[in-house]
């Protein structure tokens, strides 16, 4: 067995742009990190609002290698049939029984050391949907039961930090990481709780930044400014790679460190030239 494990999350994909330097940075990201497993949240990698199923599997060919969601993934009308044909494909486990897809899968590394995935919504300013805080520890207690998994990855999909923060320490030295998805801003408080639990309330967006939460400013500015509908459209200008690093001890599934990675196109073509992590 290994020593450690490396984790590499990005967060949420958002249209092409997004798709595009994430195609670009994956190669490089995980040979400068030794990443041993590639998890991304991918409910707006489809024209910036769900996901199909060609994005999906060209998302797997570049190298990601589980695919989480949130509140998006139906904006498809294929991904229903999608989430049932592909089980890298997450949907948040506390949607209620009978709902199309899972909430959690068990993936193995290149060295055959299995990694939990677990995803999960909040409840605050979103869908009411079935308690998270209640639910998670069912999904984890699944995978880990399932799988043998001792490494657990949880993406909790919300939009209150109060929320995200109160999962983190629920979770606090019973599963390796939680990182908070879905405001599309990279948050700087990434740490390793007291019991060896990695956090942080929001990995960010990998897409285009010059936007407004990805979207093109200029409708979203109209809307705020007359209160009238408006067609918003993905914006394509800066695109950077929002995501997180996480080692973890192979034996007790707990965090050694967490490292934020925020680059730009130009960033990640000078990975290339850069020999020292």
């Amino acid at each position: 067995m290994p020593a450690t494990v490396t984790l590499l999350f990005v967060g949420d994909i958002v249209g092409k742009p997004g798709r595009t330097i994430t195609r670009l940075a994956l190669p490089r990201l995980v040979a400068r990190h030794g990443v041993d497993l590639v998890i991304a949240n991918v409910e707006n990698a489809a024209g910036g609002n769900g996901i199909t199923r060609d994005i999906g599997e060209t998302l797997l060919d570049h190298g990601v290698q589980v695919m989480t969601t949130g509140n998006h993934v139906w904006d498809k009308k294929e991904a229903l049939a999608y989430i049932e044909s592909q089980p890298r494909l997450l949907r948040p486990g506390n949607y209620p029984a009978g709902v199309p897809g899972r909430g959690h899968y068990g993936a193995r590394t290149r060295d055959g050391v299995p990694v939990g995935i677990v995803n999960v919504m909040g409840r605050i300013f979103m869908n009411p949907l079935d308690n998270p805080f209640r639910v998670v520890r069912e999904q984890v207690a699944a995978v880990r039961a399932e799988h043998g998994a001792r490494i657990v990855f949880v993406d909790f999909h919300a939009e209150a930090t109060s929320e995200k923060k109160a999962m983190g320490w629920h979770l606090d030295g019973e599963v390796t990481a939680v990182a908070g998805t879905h405001t599309h801003v990279q948050t700087a408080d990434e740490r390793i709780l007291p019991n060896g639990t990695a956090y942080i309330t929001d990995v960010g967006m990998t897409g285009p930044h010059d936007s407004i939460i990805g979207v093109d400013p200029r409708p979203v500015l109209k809307r705020f400014l007359d209160g009238m509908p408006a067609k918003f459209d993905t914006a394509t200008r800066n695109p950077r790679i929002n995501a997180i690093v996480v080692t973890a001890d192979p034996e007790t599934g707990r965090a050694r460190t967490i490292e934020r990675v925020d680059l730009s196109a130009d960033d990640v073509d000078a990975l290339d030239r850069r020999t020292e992590p």
